[in-house]
């Protein structure tokens, strides 16, 4: 841990003297009312203050209530007016949400920094902030170079819709892809509160049942880095954005590599914290340690909106958690803050280790120049102990003793480690590699061996063979010939100890992960030509004297009551009668009422991933949410499935939506769609 202590804030102010506002209505261009909550300071009242803005779809008054308090009264309480806006078609604001990142948005967003900019109570200053698709559309906004924009913070975001996002993965479908689009089906189908919009409520709720869509088969349609996908992707010209950029992630989330690559590629003031969590913001991730993320906001935004030369210039530009080896069980995460002065760095070097029979071997081992040639046809079960693409960091979803998954896998160990050997960036894979049908993929796993035999995930890449050479331009293999492909693999930075071994795990699904292809390939791997290269990190010893990222603060948490708790599971069955396999997860969250008003809210949802017989005909993917909203006699609800297969050409969704208002169904539909395999 850091020896030094942070740099001290103020004592938390009263918050009771912020000044809350909600709603609060902003008219867009067309007539749309968007509904706000603002939180004002005490000052504000006396003088302009410099604003900080979040806008995203989860309902203000419900879903993110207490999250959303918790973050924006300590803005406010710190001296900035704090705003956060239900994004088009999402909580109490009027229209629809079709799909994400759309012109529409960019615009709306456009139109909420003009009104905040025109208010009494605002210096004509603005910051930028969300987790994941705020940190998207704030990268985004911010490079259209509004005006009023002065800083972002991008906590776990993309640079890139395609190649980093929660979509694709190296041209491979991920099955996030459908789990998200399953949840925003869910989001897309609630009404808003009848307490602030009136009686048009049911009229805007009939509007988005109807019109909001199925945008699982929107994104099923664009199977390869097109023009759908370089809309808001701020990578086609880091140039635009012209403020300051903080970008921030965890090892476990999904959104690591956009912040090395904002580290590398914008020309403006910038910094970047990675630490151990999931998807989360850090003064809530798990697992531990969180830090004290707000008071790093708060920095950020003095120095750039309110221009106070507070040294965080002067600072390393990358602070990262060095993450050392755990058990899966362990709440926090051992390990150490490191830091580079800029990105890349000069200091990290690459260490190759060349494949050999079943062997990692350096660069100096003396062995016959034979070629050795090894295949491999992996069963549907190398994914089940994977965890999610896009972790929370619960328990439940992070992968599991790697040794799960490796009887369906090649591997290359190292000897036992003469040496601790640390790492940080982006692990390379090289490969000789034949295929033997047309569509074919590749997951690398890259591992951490203890003496026990425990195998624990270090970061892992997959790529679908089709493109290699291009994610806009696909093109399908030759069967059997041999090409030369590279697999990089996710950002991380690791410790691994003296006597511990290097493992490169090689296989040819990754399921329930990745969708696999459509046919089970046989892959073989030439040892000639095929390598593994890790970014070698010598020790720092300025490290010991690092500023403190210090613990958690964030304002008091609005009152509720508990009705009943989260319900958490993640299952993995095989019934030995059927030969059936499932990964089955249930994410129920508490019951909660909101007791300001009254509200009581409830979500349940279920995911399954399963096949027969290693049938890759037979793979299938469903998701499940209920949506609850009760208060006195006003009860609503929502169900909404949706079923993904596919066979050797096609991809097929069976959806429904089901709309209730006490007992009585109000609204109905089902969608039947097939759609194209491209080369996926």
């Amino acid at each position: 841990m850091d020896r030094s202590e942070p740099v001290p804030l103020p004592p938390d102010p009263d918050f009771d003297a912020i000044d809350i506002r909600d709603p609060v209505w902003i008219i867009m261009d067309d007539g749309c009312r968007l509904a706000a909550k603002v939180w004002l300071p005490p000052e504000s009242h006396h003088r302009a203050v410099p604003a900080v803005l979040e806008y995203i779809p989860y309902r203000r008054r419900d879903n993110k209530a207490t999250r959303d308090h918790q973050i924006h009264a300590y803005f406010a309480a710190h001296g900035y007016a704090s705003i956060r806006v239900d994004m088009r078609g999402s909580g109490d604001s009027e229209g629809v949400l079709s799909d994400e990142y759309l012109p529409r948005e960019m615009a709306d967003g456009l139109a909420i920094l003009a009104w905040i900019a025109a208010q009494p109570w605002c210096d004509g200053r603005v910051g930028l902030f969300g987790l994941s698709w705020g940190g998207f559309n704030g990268l985004q906004i911010a490079a259209l170079q509004p005006p009023e924009v002065a800083a972002v913070i991008t906590v776990c975001s993309s640079d890139d819709r395609y190649a980093d996002d929660v979509h694709y993965m190296g041209g491979c479908l991920l099955t996030d892809n459908l789990s998200w689009a399953g949840n925003m089906f869910a989001f897309n189908s609630c009404p808003p509160d009848p307490l602030v919009v009136g009686p048009r409520w049911r009229e805007i709720w009939r509007q988005r049942l109807e019109h909001s869509g199925l945008w699982l088969a929107t994104w099923l349609r664009h199977q390869h880095r097109d023009a759908y996908w370089k809309q808001g992707s701020v990578c086609e010209d880091y140039g635009a954005i012209k403020v300051p950029v903080m970008a921030v992630s965890g090892w476990r989330d999904g959104y690591t590599n956009p912040v090395f690559r904002l580290m590398e590629r914008l020309s403006v003031p910038r910094r970047a914290i990675l630490g151990p969590w999931g998807h989360k913001y850090p003064h809530q991730g798990g697992p531990g340690p969180a830090i004290d993320f707000l008071g790093e906001c708060l920095r950020w935004w003095d120095r750039w909106l309110k221009g106070r030369d507070n040294g965080i210039e002067a600072e390393p530009r990358l602070r990262a958690w060095m993450m050392a080896p755990s058990s899966p069980l362990n709440a926090n995460s051992p390990g150490r803050w490191v830091a580079e002065e800029d990105w890349p760095s000069p200091r990290i070097g690459e260490r190759v280790w060349r494949l050999g029979r079943g062997i990692l071997l350096p660069p100096e081992a003396v062995t016959p120049s034979e070629n050795v040639a090894t295949s491999i046809r992996s069963p549907l079960s190398v994914g089940l102990f994977a965890g999610k693409w896009c972790s929370y960091a619960e328990d439940e979803d992070l992968p599991w003793d790697q040794r799960q998954e490796d009887g369906g896998a090649l591997l290359f160990d190292t000897a036992p480690l003469p040496e601790e050997i640390e790492i940080l960036g982006a692990p390379r894979v090289t490969l000789d590699i034949a295929a033997d049908r047309p569509v074919a993929m590749v997951a690398v796993r890259l591992c951490e061996v203890a003496p026990t035999d425990r195998s624990a995930r270090v970061s892992f890449g997959i790529l679908n063979l089709c493109h290699r050479d291009s994610h806009e331009a696909p093109q399908p293999l030759e069967p059997d010939r041999r090409y030369t492909i590279t697999v990089t693999l996710n950002n991380i930075a690791q410790r691994f100890p003296k006597g511990h071994r290097i493992r490169l795990a090689i296989s040819s699904s990754y399921w329930p992960l990745a969708w696999p292809s459509p046919q089970p390939a046989r892959l073989t791997i030439h040892s000639e030509g095929s390598q593994l290269v890790l970014p070698v990190r010598p020790c720092r010893p300025e490290d010991e004297a690092l500023r403190g990222l210090g613990t958690p603060r964030m304002a008091p948490a609005p009152v509720t009551t508990l009705l009943a708790p989260a319900q958490r599971q993640w299952q993995v069955n095989l019934d030995l009668g059927s030969n059936r396999v499932a990964l089955q997860v249930i994410n129920n969250e508490a019951r909660l009422r909101l007791d300001d008003h009254g509200l009581e809210i409830g979500r349940e949802a279920r995911e399954t991933y399963s096949y027969k017989n290693n049938d890759y005909a037979t793979v299938r993917g469903a998701v499940t949410q209920v949506r609850q909203f009760e208060r006195g006699d006003w009860t609503v609800r929502t169900v909404t499935s949706t079923i993904l297969s596919a066979d050797e050409a096609r991809f097929f969704i069976r959806a429904t939506l089901d709309a209730y208002e006490g007992d009585v169904r109000i609204f109905a539909r089902s969608w039947d769609e097939e759609i194209p395999r491209d080369l996926v």
